[in-house]
């Protein structure tokens, strides 16, 4: 698993992914489980690694 998540799209996803997660303790009812969509995002971030990105061909790593 090489890293191909880098600089300002770790960021990115760290803060987008802490945002929507936090909508879990906002919203009401059913509504709220989809706030752990959130998990994607930041897994991705903090691993430096997403699964899409060899698919599509992309890496935001310097080399």
């Amino acid at each position: 698993m090489k890293a191909n998540v880098g600089g300002i799209d770790r960021i990115l996803r760290i803060v987008v992914g802490i945002a929507v997660l936090s909508l879990f303790f906002v919203l009401e009812g059913d509504t709220k489980w989809w706030a752990l969509v959130g998990l994607v995002p930041l897994g991705t971030g903090l691993i430096n690694f997403c699964p899409l990105y060899p698919i599509l061909g992309i890496s935001t790593c310097k080399r």
